[in-house]
C-alpha cells in the first residue's frame, strides 16, 4: 500500500482478425495500439473516489460503496471497477484520480477496456494488491458487463494487458491462454493502416447482444454449450441449427475461428498476401453472414483492397468505427487518396487514416 500518488496506462487495441468469437469461446488475434489512457491517482484514506477527465467539463465523486446504477456516463467505468474489486473481495482506498487518454472514443478501438485497465492498475498498486494479468481481464471485464451493462467479452481486457512491442497476441477463449505471435509488418516493408470512419462505433438497437443471443441458440440446436466444441467438424454441422438466421451467424464464427489459425500461419510463413486475403474474408462474412457492418465501412474496406491494399476488414465489434487495411509501402498514398475520395463522393465525413503497430501492455509508469 502507497500514500503516494500512482500514475497507470493501458493501450487502447485493435484486433486484427477473429470477431465476435470470444464470448464463443473462440479464438482472436488483437494487437495493443501505442494510444494510451493514463490515468493518475492520489490516495487519501477517504470513502469517495473524485475523478476528473481531460475530455469532461466537470468532475464525478464516487462513493467506495457505489452500486450498479449509481454512477452513469463515462463515470460509470471507473465506478464499476471499485465496484467489481471490491465485490472480489478487496480493499479499495479513495482519493483523486484524473484521467487522460489519446485512444479515440467511439472507434471501437476499446477506449472502454483501456479506462478500466488503466483505473484498474493504479487502484491495486495504491492498495498493494497482488492480482494476475488474467483475475484483472475478469475484473475489468465484470466492471463493463455488470455495472456498466455491457455485454462485452475478454478480448478488449487482454489485449490491454497483455500487448508487446511487434507482437500479436492469439487469444484461446476456451481457457483464455495468450501465445505471443511475432507480427512485425513494418519489417517486411508493408504498414498497418487504421482508417478510422468516423462513424460512432456502437452496438446499435441491443445488435450485439442479438449476435450473442443468436449464437447460444444455435449451440442448444447443436446439443452444446458452446459453437467451439463444434469447431473441429465440417460446417455442414449446422445444418441441425432450425433457424437461417442463426446458420448464418454460426457460420461467421466457424469459419472466422479457422481465418484466425490460418492468419496466424499465414504471418509465421511470412504470407502476408494470404494473410490480407484471409483479413477480406473476414470482413465480407462479418457483412454477409453477421451483419455488423455497415455501408460506409464496406466502402472503406472495398476501396482500400481495390486501391492495392493486400487486404481490409472492419475491427471491433461493428456499426461503425474502424477498418483496417494490410498496405505495402509503396501503396499506402494510392490507398489513402483512394478512400478520402470514396467517402467525399459517398457523402461521408473525411476519414482519420494512420500508420499503427503492435505495442506494449498495461503497465505502471510511476509511484511518487
Amino acid at each position: 500500500m502507497t500514500s503516494h500518488p500512482v500514475t497507470y496506462a493501458a493501450p487502447g487495441r485493435i484486433n486484427l482478425i477473429g470477431e465476435h468469437t470470444d464470448y464463443n469461446l473462440g479464438f482472436a488475434l488483437p494487437i495493443a495500439l501505442p494510444e494510451r489512457t493514463v490515468v493518475r491517482f492520489s490516495p487519501d484514506g477517504s470513502d469517495t473516489v473524485t475523478v476528473g477527465s481531460d475530455r469532461e467539463q466537470e468532475s464525478a465523486q464516487i462513493a467506495l460503496v457505489t452500486r450498479p446504477g449509481d454512477s452513469e456516463g463515462w463515470a460509470a467505468y471507473v465506478a464499476g471497477v471499485i465496484w467489481a474489486l471490491r465485490q472480489a473481495g478487496h480493499r479499495v482506498d479513495g482519493g483523486t484520480m484524473s484521467i487522460t487518454s489519446d485512444v479515440e472514443t467511439g472507434s471501437g478501438l476499446a477506449s472502454s477496456a483501456a479506462l478500466g485497465c488503466a483505473v484498474l492498475g493504479a487502484l491495486i498498486t495504491a492498495g498493494g494488491i497482488t492480482l494476475d494479468r488474467q483475475d484483472q481481464a475478469r475484473i475489468a471485464q465484470r466492471a463493463e458487463n455488470e455495472y456498466v451493462g455491457a455485454p462485452t467479452g475478454l478480448l478488449d481486457q487482454i489485449a490491454a494487458l497483455y500487448g508487446e512491442s511487434s507482437r500479436a497476441m492469439l487469444i484461446d477463449f476456451r481457457d483464455t491462454s495468450v501465445q505471443p505471435v511475432l507480427f512485425d509488418p513494418d519489417a517486411a516493408g508493408l504498414a498497418l493502416l487504421v482508417i478510422n470512419s468516423r462513424a460512432p462505433h456502437r452496438h446499435a438497437g441491443g445488435e450485439y447482444a442479438k449476435r450473442r443471443d443468436s449464437c447460444e441458440r444455435a449451440a442448444r440446436d447443436l446439443g452444446v454449450s458452446s459453437l467451439r466444441d463444434v469447431q473441429d467438424r465440417d460446417i455442414d454441422v449446422l445444418d441441425a441449427v432450425s433457424d437461417p438466421l442463426d446458420v448464418r451467424r454460426a457460420r461467421h464464427i466457424l469459419t472466422e475461428n479457422r481465418r484466425v489459425l490460418e492468419f496466424v500461419a499465414a504471418v509465421a510463413a511470412a504470407d502476408f498476401d494470404g494473410a490480407g486475403a484471409l483479413m477480406s474474408d473476414s470482413h465480407r462474412s462479418m457483412r454477409d453472414d453477421f451483419e455488423i457492418t455497415t455501408p460506409q465501412i464496406d466502402l472503406i474496406a472495398e476501396t482500400a483492397v481495390a486501391a492495392g491494399a493486400l487486404g481490409a476488414r472492419m475491427t471491433g465489434g461493428g456499426f461503425g468505427g474502424c477498418v483496417i487495411a494490410l498496405v505495402g509501402d509503396s501503396r499506402i498514398a494510392d490507398v489513402e487518396d483512394a478512400v478520402r475520395r470514396a467517402m467525399s463522393h459517398g457523402g461521408y465525413a473525411a476519414p482519420a487514416i494512420r500508420r499503427t503497430r503492435a505495442s506494449a501492455g498495461a503497465a505502471l509508469e510511476s509511484v511518487r
